[in-house]
């Protein structure tokens, strides 16, 4: 899971340092870098991907359009730092190349070196050190040809397993996607998406609640679950046939006599149906974020759903960034659980997007000394993230 992300020269971020937590909302005015900070990351698994062209950036949510800070007339490199919970960290530094068209990213550091260079490097490097040892020390370090050969062997065996462990920390990261799912999307289920099981506009969802009914009865039962949030459903019907090419589900209100496909649903049920897969699947990302995670929902079902995900997060293992412009999402989330977190996203006097992290004890209170509900104090203006100019 990251612990904590730097960002640097990437469209309206300068410079931005943050520690993280397993559920995380950000809220801020339109136009404050909320969204920015999320692409960056995506950005950040692209590189560690060694996949920069637009295509693949587009499909996972970013807008590859002008991501080099234009605060200055010199086009400085994105640098983008990552470390997890284990204090090992990660690093890549990528710049926009303008000597041909259509201008493209490119790596330009990228602190983990490629195995096969390190190989050959350190065993020369173990040689060098050896003979420079004083005479009475470089004599216990007299092998036969196989010795030597077998020392150097053991250690770049115990090499590669150190590397091999940091690189499968931020395997996951690869797979970040910044979804933003699409009423159309969810009702077509014929539509494709270039990314499995899940694209960002919800395509592909279908399939997977197949595959989850098929080979994940109890995270499709917790999907199950989430539907009964809606007082009027009864039931679902996903067809059991993998093949099938059947692209409908059949819906159950308790109130109705007869059931409907997802094209006459609720437009609410349908985002919470893509969220409870998204969190529940072993075949989803294990690091994600989610914009505007608010659409299409009523405020009491937003904080309803918020605290169902966070549960779902913690039992799945996954780490989630989420955006929001309704205060109702905030009571959804305990800023008593080091795991959750809310940052409040503003622009300075530079027009750098800086964060704010609130913690419980930023939490006001009123005039008796009684908490105040969080989406009162966004409201009142008491957390930021409001517009100043009017």
């Amino acid at each position: 899971m990251i612990k904590s992300v730097k960002i640097e020269n990437y469209k309206s971020i300068q410079s931005l340092e943050v520690d993280v937590g397993r559920f995380n909302v950000i809220i801020g005015e339109n136009g404050a870098g909320k969204s920015n900070f999320l692409e960056a990351l995506v950005l950040f698994g692209a590189a560690e991907a060694n996949k920069l062209d637009n295509e693949f950036l587009v499909s996972r949510g970013v807008r590859a359009t002008l991501m080099v800070s234009q605060f200055t007339q010199n086009i400085e490199a994105i640098n983008l730092y990552i470390s997890n919970q284990d204090n090992k960290s990660r690093s890549t530094s990528l710049i926009y190349t303008q000597d041909h068209y259509p201008h493209q990213l490119t790596i330009k550091r990228n602190l983990v070196p490629d195995l096969s260079i390190l190989n050959n490097d350190i065993r020369e490097n173990i040689r060098n050190v050896i003979l420079q040892l004083p005479e009475n020390i470089k004599e216990q370090f007299i092998f036969t040809s196989e010795e030597k050969e077998t020392l150097l062997n053991n250690m770049m065996i115990k090499l590669a397993k150190d590397v091999e462990n940091i690189n499968s920390y931020f395997y996951s990261i690869r797979q970040f996607i910044l979804y933003s799912p699409e009423n159309t999307a969810l009702r077509n289920f014929y539509r494709e998406g270039q990314i499995e099981p899940l694209g960002i506009n919800g395509e592909g969802l279908l399939k997977l609640l197949k595959v989850m009914q098929e080979s994940e009865p109890t995270a499709f039962q917790d999907v199950l679950t989430c539907l009964e949030l809606f007082d009027w459903f009864e039931q679902i019907d996903v067809p059991k046939d993998l093949t099938s090419l059947e692209d409908k589900v059949n819906i159950k209100d308790k109130y109705l006599s007869v059931m409907f496909d997802q094209r006459s649903a609720n437009e609410g049920f349908l985002f919470v149906l893509f969220y409870a897969a998204l969190f529940c699947s072993q075949y989803t990302p294990k690091i994600f974020a989610i914009d505007n995670i608010d659409a299409s929902f009523n405020p009491k079902l937003c904080t309803a759903i918020i605290k169902k995900l966070v549960e779902l997060a913690k039992k799945y293992d996954k780490q989630v960034f989420v955006t929001t412009h309704n205060p109702a999402i905030l009571d959804g989330i305990d800023l008593g659980d080091e795991e959750q977190k809310l940052f409040v996203a503003s622009r300075n006097k530079q027009g750098h997007t800086r964060f704010k992290t609130l913690t419980i004890a930023d939490k006001p209170k009123s005039s008796t000394g009684e908490p105040i509900r969080l989406s009162e104090a966004f409201l009142r203006g008491y957390l930021g993230g409001l517009p100043k100019n009017f």
